[in-house]
């Protein structure tokens, strides 16, 4: 037991280096994880996106062909339209009140799911 007071000032200085190194390293990965984790996630829902995107103009022109259509069968194509609008109204509706659970809790599970990956 020779050691010094040097000595041992010197070991507690390379020990609070080699702590904060690992810290800031710990920092890093904690980091890398994160950015790893979101990217992953956002980059499986662009293509969800862009196929919901597309899906919508489809049904939008078919809806328009639709109400058109309809229009020419009841005689004025206001009614058509609006024989349309009500079905997504009662769509709405029935969606809100009867699915709006299910449809909140499989989205967050597939998201926590992706981040947990």
């Amino acid at each position: 037991m020779s050691e010094t007071v040097e000595d041992i000032v010197d070991s507690l200085e390379s020990l609070l280096e080699s702590a904060a190194d690992y810290g800031k390293t710990s920092y890093d990965l904690v980091k890398l994880k994160t950015i790893y984790r979101t990217s992953d996630v956002v980059s499986s829902l662009v293509p969800h996106a862009i196929f919901f995107l597309i899906l919508m103009l489809f049904l939008l022109f078919l809806s328009l062909g639709l109400a058109s259509y309809l229009g020419d069968i009841l005689g004025d194509a206001l009614f058509g339209y609006l024989a349309v609008a009500a079905f997504y109204g009662f769509a709405a509706l029935v969606v809100n009140f009867f699915m709006h659970d299910c449809i909140k809790t499989r989205v967050s599970d597939y998201i926590i799911k992706k981040a947990h990956k």
